[in-house]
């Protein structure tokens, strides 16, 4: 469907951004996001690839930059992807490629590469279950994290094996409804 006259097709970096504020670091899903995000060492990165093949060589450059960047500067950068790896199985299937290319780049214990996608579900789960919003982005996004940073923010957190239960437990009492209205203009 096409946009109305006046009406502007939405914007992928406003939309994850909201998705950042109200979810990630409005419900606490990452304890560790609100720093980063607060004083802008977040890179957005709106990838046009149309190809996993041109993602992946996206992904490469992204990794290197981030790598060479001052942590000051650049902290972590998402990377999204609204017009390739739409399906989440083809998406689930090319993490094992974005793993590839960190190991190539012989950046292992350096760089990570994490995983968001609208239609996001882990194994076992039930297709409905709320706990899959946790990883529920309004785009395919690859997240690059430091490792050092992770370990610091990890360190600096009380229990961080919790975090993962609390998760479910916030989306459980919120439930679709909520999960729904929290986007809500």
């Amino acid at each position: 469907m096409s946009p109305a006259a006046g009406d502007t097709a939405p914007d992928p970096i406003a939309l994850t951004r909201r998705w950042i504020e109200r979810a990630v670091i409005g419900l606490n899903l990452c304890p560790f996001a609100k720093a980063v995000y607060v004083k802008e060492q977040v890179r957005f990165v709106l990838s046009d690839a149309t190809t996993p093949e041109a993602l992946l060589e996206q992904l490469a450059e992204e990794l290197v930059l981030l790598r060479d960047a001052d942590p000051v500067q650049i902290d972590t950068t998402l990377i999204i992807h609204p017009d390739v790896l739409t399906d989440f199985l083809d998406y689930n299937d090319f993490l094992d490629n974005a793993d590839a290319a960190v190991e190539a780049l012989d950046l292992q214990g350096i760089l990570q590469v994490a995983s968001f996608h609208p239609d996001y579900r882990f194994a076992g789960a039930a297709p409905d279950d709320i706990s899959h919003h946790t990883n529920r982005s309004p785009y395919p996004t690859l997240h690059l994290l430091r490792e050092d940073s992770v370990e610091r923010a990890v360190a600096a957190f009380p229990d961080p094996d919790v975090i993962v239960e609390r998760n479910v437990q916030t989306l459980d009492r919120l439930g679709h409804e909520g999960w729904r209205k929290l986007f809500e203009d």
